[in-house]
């Protein structure tokens, strides 16, 4: 599975998770045997992993009225908690494919350094208790498999109902969602909702936020698979998660317009001129204006102009071309552009607000760019590296579009 901004042309196989109780490890593992994953060839490649005391069942329940599945891991030895490099070595250990052990280890990764930051502690010596037994390896583990065994090859999801109120847990009781949950969710769109419940949980958050290539709306598929993996309780509104699998479809066209292309090749000019002509072509309606150094004849060395600009504003370069370099002609070529649908977003960084570029295709963000002249001034104002203030906006672009 790949992680991306981007959704895809047609010909991926895709997944989205979506439902209006949270996620779970176990829910996860529920939608996709519901979706059509046996169980027993889940089971067979779990056994790849060096890992004992567990079973693992499936069986139809109905939730709110709605059926589903519900995948139990039913821990049969002691419970143990573990630190990272003790998952680490189980999951490397493993001769499972490459892909869902590098994966895994992302996932149980992302875990460590989430509860290291809460807790103040390195990642190392960060004591696994909810998320480090067997059975939550189990989930990340059978999850992960699970979408290789389906063929999928990029997730998306809806954002996340987190609910309210607090949780019991090894630490005390928490305020929901717990402050691990929260630190993997950073960047993902989430709302409270109306359940008082932990909804998502830290091995739901680790796996969702790892996997998915991005939040919002479901891409563009041709629907194959539909599951509902079922949660252990019963709530206010359908303990269910949803995935949906299929094959992505053709996006939306990209935009397109029709252009003019004038080149001259230039060899007797004083270089020095150059940033007039642009200035000036810009000023007569072009929309690109770059130069390219060329070979010219007899070895001379020479440069060659480029406008690209609407057909109407044709003659008004072409005046600016021979009155303001010493070309004595100009190449005409009609073109068309295939562009992004683009937009400005105005963020809040420590430096201040700063404009980002927003290009999307097919109604999915492909590109961020932190408008540069304005990256440049707060940097200079503040006195930091321009790289960091770059990468503060995008930052800042990426949790508010929920990327």
């Amino acid at each position: 599975m790949e992680r991306s901004s981007e959704s895809g042309g047609a010909g991926l196989r895709l997944a989205y998770f979506d439902g209006p109780s949270g996620v779970s490890g176990d829910m996860l593992l529920g939608a996709l045997v519901d979706a059509g994953l046996e169980i027993e060839r889940l089971r067979t490649e779990l056994s790849r992993v060096p890992l004992s005391g567990y079973t693992l069942t499936a069986q139809e329940v109905r939730r709110g009225g709605l059926r589903g599945t519900q995948v139990r891991v039913e821990v049969t030895g002691p419970a143990e908690a573990r630190h990272l490099p003790q998952i680490e070595a189980i999951i490397a250990s493993s001769d499972l494919p490459s892909e869902v052990r590098e994966h895994s280890l992302t996932v149980f990764r992302r875990l460590a350094q989430a509860e290291a930051h809460v807790h103040g502690v390195p990642v190392d010596e960060v004591h696994f208790h909810e998320v480090g037994a067997v059975d939550a390896i189990v989930d990340v583990v059978g999850t992960v498999a699970g979408l290789h065994l389906l063929g999928v090859e990029r997730v998306f999801a809806a954002p996340l109902r987190v609910g309210y109120g607090t949780v019991a847990c090894a630490h005390g009781l928490l305020p929901v969602p717990a402050p691990a949950t929260l630190e993997l969710l950073r960047g993902v769109p989430v709302c409270g909702g109306e359940v008082e419940a932990e909804l998502v949980t830290p091995t739901g958050a680790a796996l969702i936020s790892t996997l998915a290539a991005g939040f919002g709306g479901a891409p563009p598929m041709r629907v194959e698979r539909i599951g509902y993996g079922a949660g252990s309780r019963d709530l206010p509104i359908p303990n269910l998660l949803r995935v949906t699998i299929g094959m992505a479809t053709a996006m939306e066209p990209d935009e397109e317009d029709a252009v003019v292309v004038i080149e001259t090749n230039i060899d007797d000019m004083n270089p020095q001129w150059y940033e007039h002509v642009t200035e000036r072509l810009f000023a007569a309606g072009a929309l690109d204006v770059f130069l390219t150094s060329v070979q010219m004849k007899r070895g001379r060395p020479g440069v060659l102009l480029t406008a690209v600009l609407p057909d109407e504003q044709v003659d008004e370069a072409l005046t600016v071309l021979f009155t303001e370099t010493t070309t004595l002609g100009a190449r005409l070529h009609a073109a068309r552009r295939r562009k992004l649908s683009r937009e400005r977003l105005v963020v809040e960084t420590p430096y201040g607000s700063l404009g980002v570029k927003v290009a999307r295709r097919g109604g999915v963000v492909v590109n961020l760019a932190p408008e540069y002249r304005e990256v440049r001034q707060a940097a200079q104002a503040h006195g930091v590296p321009l790289k960091e203030v770059h990468q503060a906006a995008l930052e800042a672009a990426r949790a508010q579009l929920g990327l």
